[in-house]
Order: structure tokens, then C-alpha cells, then sequence
């Protein structure tokens, strides 16, 4: 269902433009599993020359030196510590550029920082499934993006579902048990709250099936739109 309706979106488009479709959710909801999916789905229909490629929003983080200067650092994820319109400038090249290859910083959790033109977007890309967590926020900057998707979905899920990812991934990243419980608590939750209030602005609130993510399968259908 998804894949169909991102072709009949690409249908509309001409051949100068590129798609872009915006995935927006809580920390740790499952964006870029949803956005991995979708890209492997289109990939196995779309003609050669017309191929989709995920960019992520996360590349955009602020270097730590930069964080450290502005008092952020222990809160980094929240949208003051993302360079937003660095972000809206590659998405309204993408946008309004003729088709050519376009470089896009990308987000090593190894290194807990952002490598610079990580990310080759080519020529022949005609769908950009970016994702992330403020596309849709409501505010400063961040509200310019809304209007240079073609399409975007809010991915649905709970709290409840979040939080053991959340801490999960943040022991995995080197934190120990009781630095990701009070990471997930002082950053990721309120930030969850605040990400709640752009889910108005999605056109379409996609969730998955019975609760599976399955990345190979791609179970995930449209709740409502």
C-alpha cells in the first residue's frame, strides 16, 4: 500500500523533480526501518534511472564541539541541537535542482557525530525518503520543511514501545543502565511529547502490522489519512 502510493505520487511528478517523501515519529518508533523498507520495495519495481534513496535527517546534528560552546550537549536530539537549515537548503536543492548528484552529511553512532558528504544522492534518484523526528514540528525553521515534501507520514506508536528501545540503544551506544534511563527521561521523552503535537500536520498515519516491523516483509499499512 505504500509503495503503490508513493509510485502514483512519482506518476504526477515531471521528469526534473524529484519525490520526496518525509517519515516523521518518536525517537526509537522505527523510521528508518519503515524507510529502509519502503526504499527496497521501490528499488525492486523502479526502472534503473529512477531510483529512491534514503536521506536521513540525523546527519544534521550540531558537532559535539559546537554543543559543548551552547550548553547543549547533554541534550542532544533536542531540535535546538540539529542544524536545521542546513537541512532545508539540501531539500530545496533537492527540490528545485535539476536532477544531479547532491552530497548529504550522515550520522555515525559510533562516533556519536555527523561525517560530512557521507551521503551521495545521484542523478538518477527519483525518490528521497527522508526521516526524522521534527519534518512536521511547528516552529522557527523547522516549519518550512512541510512544504517541501511531496508526501509525509506519521509513523504511530507508543510510549510504552519506545522507551526499553530507547535504552537499549543508548547502552549499545556505551551508556550505562542508569545514564540511558536518565538520557531517555531528560531528552528523548519530552521530546516524544513535543513530536506528538506535528502529527496534525502528516498527511497520512501509517502504522505497523499487528505490531511487526519486519523490514523484509514491510508490514506496515496507512491507520488513517
Amino acid at each position: 500500500m505504500l509503495t503503490r502510493r508513493v509510485l502514483a505520487g512519482l506518476s504526477k511528478v515531471s521528469a526534473d523533480n524529484r519525490f520526496i517523501v518525509g517519515i516523521v515519529g518518536f525517537p526509537g518508533a522505527g523510521k528508518s526501518t519503515l524507510a529502509e523498507g519502503l526504499v527496497r520495495s521501490l528499488n525492486a519495481i523502479l526502472e534503473p534511472e529512477q531510483k529512491a534513496q534514503i536521506l536521513p535527517m540525523d546527519g544534521y546534528h550540531l558537532p559535539n564541539e559546537t554543543l559543548d560552546k551552547l550548553g547543549l550537549r547533554a541534550l542532544k536530539g533536542i531540535p535546538d541541537t540539529f542544524d536545521a537549515r542546513g537541512f532545508i537548503e539540501l531539500l530545496t536543492r533537492i527540490r528545485i535542482s535539476p536532477p544531479q548528484v547532491l552530497k548529504a552529511p550522515a550520522f555515525d553512532r559510533s562516533i556519536d557525530g555527523s561525517i560530512v558528504d557521507a551521503i551521495e544522492i545521484g542523478a538518477d534518484v527519483k525518490v528521497i525518503v527522508t526521516e526524522g523526528n521534527y519534518l512536521l514540528l511547528d516552529q522557527g525553521d523547522w516549519r518550512q520543511i512541510a512544504e517541501l515534501l511531496d508526501d509525509s507520514w506519521f509513523l504511530d506508536t507508543s510510549i510504552e514501545t519506545i522507551h526499553p528501545r530507547l535504552i537499549a540503544r543508548h547502552v549499545e551506544g556505551g551508556r550505562s543502565l542508569e545514564g540511558a534511563i536518565a538520557k531517555v527521561e531528560s531528552t528523548d521523552l519530552p521530546n516524544a511529547l513535543l513530536i506528538e503535537k506535528s502529527r496534525s500536520r502528516a498527511r497520512a498515519i501509517v502504522s505497523a502490522v499487528d505490531g511487526r516491523e519486519q523490514n523484509g516483509g514491510f508490514q506496515y499499512k496507512i491507520a488513517s489519512q
